[in-house]
Formats: C-alpha cells, sequence, structure tokens
C-alpha cells in the first residue's frame, strides 16, 4: 500500500487568541476573546460588556507567544514541523475593524512571524478569522447580524492577501464557521459577534449571519486567487460524525439530518450552492436576506480543500414530538456512546470516526482534505524533574493516526496533512483553562494565571518529531532524550 503523500503537511495548530498575548500591544484592538473572562471545567466562560475590572481574562496574556515567537519558532523546528497552523488577529490589522487604512504594526509582526517560519523551512497555513473578529464590530453593527461586515472582511483579507502574497500560500476563511449551527451562545459569539435577544429567533439570526460569512467567505476566495493564483484557500468546519442511537429508522433520519443540519456551511461553500433541503426550510419558517447576487458570488468563490477539526463523534435519537423535518437542534437528544471511552473533560474517544468523518468528506465532496485540528485535552503533572509524561497524549494521536492513515492506504482518500491542535499549552477556547492541556510542548501557566512561561518538551514531542521524521510510518514509543 501506499503511504502519505512525500509533500505530506506535518505541523501543529493554533489561533492568535489563544498563544499571543499582546492583547493591546502594537495597535491591536479588543476582539471578541478579549471580553471573555475564564471558565473551568463545565462553567461556562462568562462573555462580558467590555472588559470589567477584576476579571480574568486569560487571552489576554496567554502564553505571550508574540513576545517570544523567535524562541518558539525554534522549538517549532526542532520538533521537525514543515506547516504551523495559526491564524491572523483581525484587530492587529483593523483594530476596530471598520478603519480604511491597515494598523502597519500589526502586519509587520505577521511579517516578522511568516520570515521567521520560513527560515526553518516551516509552511505557514492562516485562518483569517479565527474566533477573534474585532468587538467594536459587536457592538456597533451586531456582529455578523449586519451585510456591512461582509465588506469589512473582504476588505482584511484582501489587505492581507496583498501583504504576504509569496510568503503565504495555504489559507482558511472562517474558524469552525459550522459550530453555530446549535444555537449555542459561545458558538455564536466567538463565530459571528452575536448574543441572541428574547426578540429574536435564534434560528433566523444564525441563518442570516451564516450567510453573510459564506458570502464573504466565496468574495475573499475570488480576490485572493486574482492576487495569487498559487493560494490554495479552504473551508473550514468542525467534523464530529453522527450515528443514530438505535435501527429506529427515526433515529436514521435525525442523524442523516444531523449530517445535513452541521455541513451545510461545507455543502455552501465547496459546491457553491444551498441544499436542497436547506433552501425549502429556510422558505417555510425564515425570510432572509438572500440575494440573486449573492448566489452568484456563491458559484463563483468555491473553496480549493476542506479543512477541518476532528475531536469526538456523537450520537443521536429522535425526540417523541420531532417536528417533521428534523431539523430543530432543540429537539436533538444526545446519547451517550457505551463503546467509548471519554476524555477528562467529557469528551469521547473515537478514532475510528476519524476514518468515518474522512470518507463522508470524500465521498460528498471530492475535495482535497486536511485534518487541522486533532488532540486530547488532558491534565499533565510533571514530575520531580520537571518532565511531562503523557502516555495517554501518544495513545490518543497514534490511534487517528493509524485511522488517518488507513483512510489513504485502504480508501483512496486525497489528504494533504495533519495538524494536532494546541501542540503547543495555550488558552482553552471554550473554558479558558491552561489546565486543559493539548501540547507536546508544556508552557508552565495554571487556571489562575501563575508560572514563569517556561517552555519545555513532554514525551509527546519526542514521539510525535520521529512520527514526522518517517512520515508517519513510525507509530511506536519513542524513549525521550531529555538531555539534549
Amino acid at each position: 500500500m501506499a503511504g502519505l503523500r512525500k509533500d505530506f503537511l506535518w505541523g501543529g495548530a493554533v489561533a492568535a487568541n489563544q498563544l499571543e498575548g499582546g492583547f493591546q500591544d502594537g495597535g491591536k484592538g479588543l476582539s471578541v476573546a478579549d471580553v471573555m473572562a475564564a471558565g473551568a471545567n463545565g462553567v461556562e466562560r462568562e462573555i462580558t460588556d467590555g472588559i470589567v475590572a477584576g476579571k480574568n481574562y486569560p487571552n489576554h496574556e496567554a502564553i505571550d507567544f508574540y513576545h517570544r515567537y523567535k524562541d518558539d519558532v525554534k522549538l517549532f523546528a526542532d520538533l521537525g514541523l514543515n506547516c504551523f497552523r495559526t491564524s491572523i488577529a483581525w484587530t492587529r490589522i483593523f483594530p476596530n475593524g471598520d478603519e480604511t487604512e491597515p494598523n502597519e504594526a500589526g502586519l509587520q509582526f505577521y511579517d516578522d512571524l511568516f520570515d521567521e517560519l520560513h527560515k526553518y523551512g516551516i509552511e505557514p497555513v492562516i485562518t483569517l478569522s479565527h474566533f477573534e473578529m474585532p468587538y467594536h464590530l459587536v457592538k456597533t453593527y451586531g456582529g455578523w447580524r449586519s451585510r456591512k461586515l461582509i465588506d469589512f472582511y473582504v476588505r482584511y483579507a484582501t489587505t492581507v492577501f496583498k501583504r504576504f502574497k509569496g510568503k503565504v500560500h495555504y489559507w482558511m476563511t472562517f474558524n469552525e464557521i459550522n459550530n453555530q449551527t446549535g444555537l449555542n451562545k459561545f458558538a455564536l459569539f466567538t463565530n459571528s459577534g452575536i448574543l441572541v435577544r428574547p426578540d429574536e429567533d435564534a434560528a433566523e439570526v444564525m441563518y442570516q449571519a451564516g450567510h453573510y460569512e459564506v458570502v464573504a467567505s466565496a468574495l475573499a476566495v475570488q480576490i485572493g486567487h486574482e492576487i495569487d493564483p498559487t493560494n490554495q484557500i479552504g473551508c473550514m468546519v468542525a467534523m464530529g460524525p453522527t450515528y443514530p442511537a438505535t435501527t429506529d429508522p427515526k433515529d436514521a433520519l435525525k442523524a442523516m439530518r444531523e449530517m445535513q443540519r452541521n455541513y451545510w456551511f461545507a455543502d455552501v461553500q465547496v459546491k457553491g450552492k444551498y441544499p436542497s433541503w436547506l433552501v425549502q426550510y429556510q422558505k417555510d419558517h425564515f425570510n432572509l436576506d438572500i440575494t440573486l447576487e449573492d448566489l452568484d458570488v456563491l458559484k463563483e468563490g468555491t473553496v480549493d480543500y476542506i479543512g477541518f477539526s476532528y475531536y469526538a463523534s456523537h450520537v443521536v435519537k429522535a425526540s417523541e414530538n420531532e417536528p417533521v423535518s428534523y431539523v430543530d437542534p432543540l429537539h436533538t437528544k444526545g446519547v451517550a456512546n457505551d463503546k467509548l471511552e471519554r476524555s477528562d473533560w467529557g469528551w469521547e474517544i473515537d478514532p475510528i470516526g476519524l476514518r468515518v468523518a474522512l470518507n463522508w468528506f470524500a465521498e460528498r465532496y471530492d475535495k482535497p482534505m486536511f485534518i487541522v485540528e486533532n488532540g486530547l485535552g488532558a491534565i499533565d503533572t510533571p514530575d520531580a524533574a520537571g518532565h511531562v509524561h503523557d502516555p495517554y497524549r501518544i495513545d490518543y494521536l497514534k490511534k487517528h493516526i493509524e485511522q488517518m492513515k488507513l483512510a489513504v492506504e485502504v480508501d483512496g482518500v486525497d489528504l494533504m496533512g495533519y495538524t494536532p491542535w494546541g501542540f503547543i499549552d495555550l488558552v482553552s477556547a471554550g473554558t479558558g483553562q491552561m489546565d486543559k492541556r493539548y501540547g507536546m510542548i508544556y508552557v508552565d501557566k495554571n487556571d489562575a494565571g501563575e508560572g514563569s512561561l517556561e517552555r519545555s518538551k513532554k514525551d509527546s514531542f519526542y514521539w510525535y518529531r520521529n512520527v514526522i521524521k518517517t512520515n508517519g510510518e513510525e507509530l511506536g514509543d519513542v524513549t525521550p532524550d531529555y538531555e539534549a
């Protein structure tokens, strides 16, 4: 069997707001991430009205990558990465989001970062909007409720496409754009800058905001290709295959609809048109601002590849009073999968689900794929010598890479690369914690914000370095060389 492609992109993934810090440095404006206080395991983060004195905002300092990036990139090179997925903080380029001229200091920071990456042969993989839209756009325009945001986003995208032409070749337009389909408060705010009011229909708000976002994405794709025809520009969706709870046909229909409902964003971004079930559903339930010109834009701005995150699968059961459409997420009954183990944060661990996901995407879209997030959030405890032994993380990554390889070698899927999430410890998006660690590089900082921020290698660092070196051929145990 043929293995992974020779130019396979082995890397690691982060987001600007979760590692950079320097939240007011270099002229940066406030983002939605900057007004989210710390939560905990099972405790939702508080979204405050601006910055409130006395609150703990972990993204403000994060792990201070903004000031430490040169040393960190050198460490990434030691790990053997040939790509590095991060995002550009929109608020470093346009602090408020609606300016006509960009902030030069922000552009220069990313120029310097990309130069540093290229010095070590590391290709930047850049997300344009990763849970860090300008807070000013939320307060002034209502976030992505407003069609005006299309123009602001396109101006931002055009600016960075031009500035970083030749330095960045892989882009994604919006991170996990489909998170908001579940009408979750956190997802609607981080994705779209929206806090649903009591007088609003959350679903209608989401579909309208989502439409403006896919139009903005399509315009950005067109512009990015015009500026540099070699640009590869993808969508990015959160993928978690949904299985029916029983053999009841109603559960099968519910699971099918959950997949359709969760991935309509990808349908539009990849195929350039809305799926028929959603056209009918929107016609029956809402009065949305969707123009014929918008639909033409969607046709012309389809993405080059599918970027996606994969952490867990899901099981659903139809409710007793399930609407005939099977669409309403408020009627979705999640069911625990008794065949799977769970992480410290209750996420079900399903390596085979990654192979299911890859095959589902391949069959539906026939586009190259890029696994841009995958990982295990866990509690890591350094030993007396300061070393972190994390066999649980190695086991998780090994089993997922095995399934990834089977999808390529047995099923023939077209896979570009793999960038595990949070390969250096950073602030958790969902809880704001530091103690929920995904990294192969340990950062000395805890949930209270205490610590030296010193970086150190975990056992998984040495293991993943060998995986990269052998292009995924060797997945066995590696003895860490902490003295090197």
